[in-house]
């Protein structure tokens, strides 16, 4: 029997990731502040790309990170917050009065990596116009509210003295042990245990409790997330309603350079995408923020649930180019600046609040507690349930841990 040679034809269809589509995906889904660093490498390789750098304003006022944390979808997973994100979410939790809120803003801004505070309290005081026992009272509130305990340390020996405090664990052998890192550091312990009165055995248990300790509490924490920065959109209210427009500050302006060099067909593709990129990241903003004015007028307990497939379906566009363009965006409001994607969250139930918005009434629940007698998860859940919002108390557990929020014996010992 012959074989035959047999010829077939047969369509197929394949998608090619080119360098001009790799390039106009991650511009559109790019930050300002990660676009501008591509921008300006392209420009250095192309000299017809002609950028021209924005005056930027001072947005730090502003930054509020009530989103930092969402675990409502799995497309909202992203890195653990920064510290500085962290700390400014329990600050805005605290409630403070707006002098003392400007001066927690300034010892966040102040913290180091590792938590501890990087400049002392007269150069923060200085700027702010406000006296050394304004910042001193104020630090010692965030000393006991903010978690991890040892946060706004001054230096070493204080981090590990709150942390030995919240652990009730600073009696006087401790303190003189704190007081004496040096020698603790040589393996003196006899000479502490002379200069502090007590025994040996005493001593060395207290630096068993001290390796227990954190002395870099802030180390946990995502370095480079929720970065403190301008944001990329703007949300204002005018007398005609509300309005979002771009953050022109946010992005250097991009031309093509007069002349016929070399070059200048690829600069002209580049502000098409860009230009391309600005006009999605527009319209998708105002699709989104015209969905939550009730947030935007009220604050974050009024967010409406919301899914990136009901802005996708309104704008015509896939869901994962919803997904790319509030990436790492951000927008300016007068409540603050929020993360895009934060602001997606499904209800807690059909029908029921947003999760965003019930673990905010959380939050002013648990900072309007009376310090002496803190809420259990348990009268927690019934008390937003009297605000027509049944909740069960593990979930209250989940949404307490998720706003870094201590259990109730906790709160109280930090009182």
């Amino acid at each position: 029997m012959k074989s035959r040679t047999r010829v077939t034809v047969q369509q197929t269809q394949r998608l090619t990731l080119t360098t001009a589509l790799a390039n106009s995906i991650q511009i559109l889904r790019a930050d300002a502040a990660g676009l501008t660093a591509h921008l300006e490498e392209m420009a250095a390789e192309n000299p017809q790309i002609v950028l021209t750098r924005p005056q930027v304003p001072d947005w730090l006022p502003r930054w509020k990170s009530a989103f930092a944390i969402d675990g409502d979808r799995p497309e909202q997973a992203a890195a653990a917050p920064s510290l500085v994100s962290h700390v400014l979410s329990l600050i805005d939790a605290m409630r403070l009065d707006p002098g003392q809120a400007r001066i927690a803003e300034a010892l966040a801004g102040a913290l180091e990596p590792t938590g501890w505070l990087g400049s002392t309290l007269d150069d923060i005081a200085q700027p702010l116009g406000v006296t050394l026992p304004a910042v001193e009272a104020v630090l010692h509130r965030l000393q006991e509210r903010v978690e991890p305990t040892g946060l706004f340390a001054r230096n070493l020996a204080e981090c590990l003295r709150l942390q030995a405090a919240d652990a009730g664990e600073l009696d006087p052998v401790m303190v003189a042990v704190l007081d004496r890192l040096e020698l603790l550091a040589k393996g003196d312990l006899d000479r502490i245990a002379r200069e502090a009165g007590a025994g040996v055995d005493a001593v060395r248990a207290c630096l068993g409790r001290i390796r227990r300790y954190d002395p870099k509490p802030g180390t946990g924490f995502e370095p480079l997330s929720a970065q403190l920065r301008e944001p990329d959109l703007i949300a204002e209210k005018t007398p005609a309603g509300w309005i979002v427009s771009l953050n022109r500050s946010a992005l250097p302006s991009i031309t093509v350079a007069a002349g016929r060099a070399k070059g200048r067909a690829e600069a002209r593709v580049l502000v098409r995408m860009v230009e391309g990129r600005n006009a999605t990241l527009l319209s998708v903003g105002q699709e989104i923020l015209q969905r939550q004015i009730a947030a935007l007028e009220a604050g974050i307990g009024a967010l409406e649930p919301m899914t990136m497939a009901e802005i996708a379906e309104a704008l015509g566009l896939h869901e994962s180019t919803i997904s790319r363009v509030v990436a790492g965006a951000a927008v300016d409001t007068p409540r603050g600046t929020w993360w895009l994607r934060m602001l997606f969250t499904r209800a807690v139930r059909e029908g029921g609040p947003a999760a965003a918005a019930l673990r905010d009434r959380l939050a002013r629940l648990v900072a309007a507690e009376n310090p002496e007698a803190p809420l259990s998860d348990e009268a927690l859940a019934k008390a937003l349930e009297a605000g027509g919002a049944p909740i069960a108390r593990r979930t209250v557990a989940k949404y307490r841990a998720m706003l870094h929020l201590p259990a109730a014996h906790r709160r109280r010992r930090q009182h």
